[in-house]
């Protein structure tokens, strides 16, 4: 998946429309949360919609605009304005894998993930990581996809008696178990359904094709099944394809340790 989302860099743009739109969502989110953080980090960053919308919400804290494909990272520099730039105030670009974080613990204020984690196979090493990164105090803000999406297509593929290749998500009950797992305290989570609708199955495969993840999101069948499962698709009143993206929204935070690296518990005592 790595190079295909690489090599989509110059057209993940044209069809980023429904992370724009969950981008959006998260932010509104952010208006609930009273935080100041010193430095902000956008995980899986594309070509930088999320980090510029941290840099305008939290103008005094450190940009990180963090992404596993250089050609991404590469185009968030060039959305970048030449003023800031110059100035030295453009988001900081760091080539990494959200599991391995080239960072040092405890030095994030909120991390930014919109529609990334579902990718992983197992989500939970990238919580820890994240959960190392964040300072105590820090807030984890990340949406992902969840198992209803693609749901007109699993329909199809057991209408015609096909293989179901679609990607299968963890629901939101699972994630928030990942990040009591992971370290997190207070994870709050919640979802919601958003449905685009494409005219032809050409132009959903294009969208795909065009954000880098076709291959990771469908799977591989014969052209000759596709044509059967496209054939099946239920079609809205207006005779367009109707495509269910199911979101799945969290947010939670870092508490403070409750024991040490070498396992002694941390107490605390106040005077009065």
């Amino acid at each position: 998946m790595r190079s295909d989302f690489a090599r989509a860099a110059e057209s993940y743009d044209s069809a980023a429309a429904l992370a724009r739109e969950v981008g959006a969502r998260m932010a509104a989110r952010l208006d609930l949360v009273k935080i100041v953080p010193r430095r902000v980090a956008d995980i899986g960053c594309a070509t930088g919609d999320g980090v510029r919308d941290l840099q305008t919400r939290y103008a005094k804290a450190l940009p990180l605009a963090v992404d596993y494909t250089l050609p991404m990272l590469r185009a968030v520099r060039q959305r970048t304005p030449l003023l800031q730039r110059l100035a030295g105030r453009g988001p900081r670009l760091l080539n990494a894998d959200v599991r391995a974080l080239p960072l040092a613990a405890n030095t994030l204020g909120l991390v930014w993930s919109n529609l990334v984690l579902h990718w992983l196979d197992d989500p939970l090493p990238a919580l820890r990581e994240l959960h190392r990164v964040l300072e105590v105090g820090g807030l984890l803000s990340f949406a992902t996809l969840g198992p209803d999406t693609l749901k007109e297509l699993r329909v199809a593929s057991a209408t015609v008696g096909g293989s179901d290749t679609v990607k299968h998500f963890l629901d939101m009950h699972d994630l928030g178990d990942m990040l009591v797992a992971a370290g997190f305290a207070d994870p709050v989570m919640d979802m919601e359904i958003i449905t685009l609708t494409y005219p032809t199955p050409s132009s959903f495969l294009a969208d795909q094709r065009h954000l880098g993840v076709r291959d990771a999101m469908l799977g591989h069948q014969g052209w000759r099944n596709w044509r059967r499962l496209f054939g099946a698709w239920p079609r809205d009143a207006g005779r367009r394809l109707p495509a269910t993206f199911e979101i799945v929204y969290g947010h939670a935070w870092k508490p403070e340790p409750r024991q040490i690296a070498d396992g002694r518990a941390v107490v605390k005592f106040h005077s009065r």
